[in-house]
């Protein structure tokens, strides 16, 4: 028994450290909303395939495809298996033979707020190409980063539950555990992270909001294109630029999109650099190989261009298909499709939140700047299994 209290007793004294030093954040991409308040359990209600508008209607061998990927991590999973290898069986179904796989295999939950609610706010993100080189010169004078050296993260989530997908971040000063440097502190005084450029780009604004979607492509001068992805983050929580913009009266509300603050900046170089500045979230990334087929969500399988979700993990389970019922962006149209989570983002949170994954390319950024619709979720389990925390929520009432 001493053996085993010793260790623990070391893990507890690091995580007092790091909790009077560091901010928890979750482990993967930095997201482009205000983080919220963290949930209460999730609840997940079971209900009945009626209740799924647009179901009937959808568009299933894409969703089964992108599950499939989801599938290479899951399989190993009890919960999962059976499941997944009833789902590769269905490779090339389609029409009503594929829907009768999902409804036999599958228990669609509802996905509910804490106060019993069920609408939830739709964002979106987007996979985007910068112009840049692996030099630095006069043009590309703006660095991506690979992780640092000296940037401590530390996972407890083995020794305490409650912490699953977070991480507390920092860096030793001396003997003692502090933050890490801040997005100003980076980029006030670089050589910090001398030795650390992975690569350089022309722009300040388009790597600002690399950051916060995650991941990307880089063309260089002679054509290569370059995927980099996400690698670690500095510990620090994002601060909405948008919002800043908002409440100092430099942008009305409806004009706080990514497109907005772009123009904005065009129109303000002199004051860019400051409001950049504010987010003191820094993003580090990793050069992935030139064969992936999309970039990685926290799941580590390639994400799938309008059937992708990045959720608050602590409410939706990783690799789960999702039912979601939106409206396409900046519109009324309605957008019902069965999506599967497979990313998280540092501002997702909340149990009926999502991103929804547009792809690469100009169109795609289009729709992920502008989304901002309310929407509802399902989350399709297997069949057997028991929403725990619908039945605690159910007796609490």
């Amino acid at each position: 028994m001493k053996d085993q209290l010793a260790p623990l007793a070391v893990v507890a004294f690091i995580l007092l450290l790091l909790l009077n030093a560091c901010t928890i954040v979750p482990t993967p991409r930095v997201a482009s909303e205000k983080p919220a308040a963290p949930p209460s359990a999730p609840v997940l209600k079971p209900t009945d395939w009626d209740a799924l508008t647009g179901w009937t209607d959808n568009d299933l061998p894409p969703a089964l495809d992108t599950f499939l990927r989801s599938c290479s991590v899951l399989k190993n999973q009890p919960l999962w298996q059976e499941t997944c290898t009833q789902a590769d069986s269905m490779r090339g179904q389609t029409g009503a033979t594929l829907r009768q796989f999902f409804e036999s295999h599958f228990v669609p939950h509802q996905l509910l707020n804490s106060d019993g609610s069920g609408d939830g706010l739709i964002t979106g993100y987007y996979e985007p190409l910068l112009k840049g080189s692996r030099t630095q010169s006069r043009r590309y004078r703006y660095p991506l980063y690979a992780t640092p050296d000296e940037l401590l993260v530390v996972d407890l989530s083995e020794v305490y539950p409650e912490l699953k997908n977070m991480r507390l971040r920092g860096r030793l000063q001396g003997r003692k555990v502090v933050p890490y440097y801040s997005r100003s502190d980076i980029t006030s005084n670089p050589s910090r992270l001398q030795g650390k450029e992975l690569l350089w780009v022309d722009d300040e604004v388009e790597l600002f909001f690399l950051q916060i979607q995650g991941s990307g492509r880089v063309e260089l001068e002679n054509g290569e294109i370059v995927r980099v992805g996400y690698s670690e983050q500095n510990g620090h929580p994002y601060k909405s630029i948008g919002k800043l913009l908002v409440e100092r009266g430099e942008l009305p509300l409806e004009k706080a999109s990514m497109q907005g603050i772009k123009a904005w900046g065009q129109r303000n170089p002199h004051k860019l650099g400051e409001l950049l500045r504010q987010n003191s979230s820094f993003v580090f990334f990793r050069e992935l190989p030139a064969a992936v087929p999309g970039p990685l969500g926290s799941l580590g399988v390639p994400l799938t261009a309008g059937r992708s979700l990045a959720v608050d993990p602590r409410a939706v389970p990783q690799g789960a298909p999702v039912f979601l019922a939106t409206t396409w962006p900046n519109t009324d149209k309605q957008l019902y499709r069965l999506m599967v989570a497979q990313d998280t983002g540092g501002a997702i949170k909340g149990n009926v939140r999502a991103d929804f994954f547009w792809g690469f390319g100009r169109e795609a950024a289009d729709q992920a700047g502008k989304m901002r619709q309310t929407g509802k979720m399902w989350v399709l389990m297997p069949t057997g299994y028991v929403s725990q925390s619908y039945i605690r929520e159910a007796q609490i009432r």
